[in-house]
């Protein structure tokens, strides 16, 4: 079972007709463009910070989803003084450095990391920063009037360009041709599946490396990481070796073939990062450099990240008797 903390809610939100905020009464790190795993009523859901670190309380922003169980039972059930049960920020979708000029592609709820990115690079960083946000309507334009106070305070560093599919349609990636100016910044796309593969494919047709988009999916969990988690070990007790290379420490374990790299991680006392540890998000995504894994599931990482050697250490199970990893 996870380690969480309960939290208290100080604020509920309403930023359009069908999406809230939702803020903490506390203070924890994490980093722009993160996210936190809530556990909403008999489900947990991965939600992003739409807060920028020390500005700030720490918030998710939600938006109801049809049939969507969690983001239902936040907006219905979550109201100030609610105690929520929540594991610790996690995800890689944060800029390196927020000095950097970034190219900003948002969607809908989509917004809602690039909220946190956008206000932290604007009040921390030197960089530039181009944002494109795509809605079906004016109505359902998430943060609308913070975007146009941000916009109107740093004129010659921040750029918004709605995209409103009841004016414009559907955009293509030709659409995203008088961007090319830009295409040097690094890149930073969330939003649904559409949207972000007609945005990647602009990006890579017009030359943009790949180490210079950054990619944000959710998808729904169907377990739940705050329940105990059963580890069954087989008859034969056959182990590898791995050698893990994390926060600036190497360390060597047995690594029995029906455990997890996640778990036994965790296991020894070390603090690898996750959240939903079924696969469907980013936060424990670690390098290969040394044997070889099998995983049993993923959901989030496409081919390119396989053949850089990125796996999910929450289902990675070893091949090879000997595995070193590395986490960036």
């Amino acid at each position: 079972m996870a380690e969480y903390q309960q939290v208290k809610v100080a604020d509920v939100i309403q930023e359009t007709a069908d999406a809230v905020s939702v803020v903490f009464d506390a203070d924890f790190p994490y980093r722009p463009g993160q996210f936190l795993t809530l556990r909403c009523g008999d489900v947990a859901r991965c939600y992003s910070l739409s807060s920028a670190p020390g500005l700030d309380r720490p918030q998710v922003t939600v938006k109801r989803i049809p049939d969507g169980y969690g983001s239902a039972w936040v907006c219905d059930n979550v109201r100030p003084g609610t105690v929520l049960d929540v594991l610790p920020p996690a995800g890689i979708f944060t800029p390196k450095s927020l000095d950097d000029n970034l190219l900003l592609f948002a969607a809908g709820s989509g917004i809602t990391p690039v909220m946190s990115i956008v206000k932290s690079a604007l009040a921390h960083g030197t960089g530039k920063l181009v944002l494109v946000y795509a809605n079906r309507d004016e109505s359902s334009v998430i943060f609308a009037a913070r975007l146009r106070e941000l916009a109107s305070r740093y004129p010659e560093r921040l750029l918004v360009v709605h995209w409103l599919e009841s004016l414009q349609g559907l955009p293509t990636a030709r659409h995203f041709a008088a961007l090319r100016p830009f295409m040097g910044y690094q890149s930073f796309l969330c939003g649904p599946a559409p949207f972000m593969d007609v945005v990647s494919q602009a990006l890579r047709s017009s030359g943009v490396p790949r180490e210079r988009i950054h990619v944000e999916r959710f998808i729904s969990l169907s377990g739940n990481p705050f329940e105990e988690v059963v580890d069954e070990e087989p008859a034969d007790g056959s182990e590898a070796t791995v050698q893990v290379d994390l926060d600036g420490e190497s360390h060597t374990f047995p690594w029995p073939r029906h455990k997890k790299l996640l778990d036994l991680l965790l296991e020894k006392g070390l603090a690898a990062p996750y959240s939903c540890r079924e696969g469907a998000c980013s936060a424990c995504a670690c390098r290969i450099e040394r044997g070889e894994v099998k995983m049993l599931q993923n959901e989030i990482l496409d081919q390119e990240d396989l053949d850089d050697g990125i796996v999910l250490a929450c289902q990675s199970l070893p091949v090879t008797d000997t595995v070193r990893i590395t986490y960036t």
